[in-house]
């Protein structure tokens, strides 16, 4: 017998995230914004990854590894006889990212990830080639070379295979030199710009206030709701001095906007503490459609040319749960609405559906965001 089931309101779990109301405190003002200038760049590079046991790249497949590896034996004084056929098992064509910190100098050593670009197997045990990093501009700004990292493993045979974690990508600690330093100015002549991390003109303006509060009246000033030009010292020691502290001081942002992120395609509902509700009722039920499919096979009689014949049998069974309706008064807080809906048995993807509701008919205090 074959049993099939499928439900109108599907109960998948989600990650329902939740999170209790504190008022808002202090932070760090390098918490909620920065200094504008001061910034990561990303580099990128191609290069080999060799010392693999036997799950490099398939030659056939990925037919610029085999000519990486030509013109990198070319530049060694390496000469491959015309029309050699190569075949690597213990090469791996990667690409190399990292990010190069602010005020990085030569010298210094940064991590890099190193990401399989063909069809190997697995990474493990490889050793990277050196290889250039290069900028958005196309100049050089560090080497990557070293042993790579994998965090996986992997095994396969007689037709069966079994991994854990992802094998084509590792890291490699410190596994990039600095070559070239970036120049980052801290500001032009006697002023700074601050950029908080989102806008809103409430924490602009007391960011504005602390900053004039603890330095001086008319040290900050507020261009909009996320750039805040501050006056400092031009001396390049007492600006490093100001800029330290001005990182430490304690700010208390604005209280953030209500918001609940639905994600349509994993049933995940995320709230912030700031969800209430008004007076609305909520009705919740389920409806479950079981079919069940049972083969019949009917043979003729004897001698009597007849053929045998397969049928199917269903049955098919509709059982609808009782409807619940729950009451949810206003001015509820999160916690309040957390408890009430699962009261009735909702799940996540209930919870999409009776969001939008109480969204459509305004009892929701929230932006309804769906990814």
């Amino acid at each position: 017998m074959q049993a099939f089931r499928k439900k109108f309101i599907p109960a998948v779990f989600g990650l329902f995230c939740l999170a209790a109301a504190p008022l808002a405190s202090a932070e760090r003002l390098k918490e909620l914004a920065s200094i504008q200038g001061v910034r990561q760049n990303q580099l990128l590079g191609y290069g080999l990854v060799v010392g693999l046991d036997g799950s490099g790249d398939q030659t056939t497949q990925t037919p610029f590894t085999v000519q990486s590896v030509i013109n990198m034996l070319q530049g060694m004084g390496v000469n491959m006889p015309p029309g050699t056929n190569l075949q690597l098992k213990n090469v791996a064509a990667v690409m190399v990212t990292a990010s190069l910190p602010p005020f990085a100098q030569p010298g210094q050593t940064v991590d890099v990830t190193v990401s399989s670009m063909g069809n190997a197997k697995s990474l493990r045990g490889g050793t990277l080639l050196m290889t250039p990093l290069k900028g958005a501009d196309g100049q050089i700004y560090g080497m990557a070379q070293g042993n790579v990292l994998v965090g996986g493993v992997g095994a396969a045979a007689g037709g069966s295979k079994t991994q854990v974690n992802h094998l084509s990508v590792g890291r490699i600690s410190a596994g990039a030199t600095v070559e070239r330093a970036v120049p980052t100015s801290l500001g032009q002549g006697d002023s700074i710009h601050l950029e908080l991390n989102e806008t809103d003109f409430s924490t602009a303006s007391r960011v504005v206030e602390a900053i004039n509060k603890n330095f001086g009246p008319g040290t900050a000033a507020a261009r909009d709701g996320r750039v805040i030009r501050v006056r400092a010292p031009v001396d390049s020691d007492e600006r490093v001095s100001f800029l330290g502290a001005l990182e430490s001081l304690n700010v208390t942002p604005a209280q953030m906007a209500a918001k609940v992120i639905l994600n349509a395609r994993t049933g995940s509902v995320v709230m912030n503490q700031a969800v209430t509700l008004e007076d609305c009722a909520v009705s919740h039920g389920n409806l479950s459609v079981v079919i069940h499919s049972e083969p019949v096979i009917s043979q003729p009689a004897p001698f009597s040319g007849g053929q045998t014949v397969v049928a199917q049998s269903s049955q098919i069974d509709i059982k609808k749960e009782p409807g619940q309706v729950l009451m949810l008064k206003g001015g509820a807080s999160l916690a309040d609405v957390v408890k009430a809906l699962n009261a009735i048995g909702a799940t996540p993807q209930d919870l999409l559906a009776i969001l939008q509701a109480m969204k459509a008919a305004g009892s929701l205090r929230a932006e309804l965001e769906i990814i």
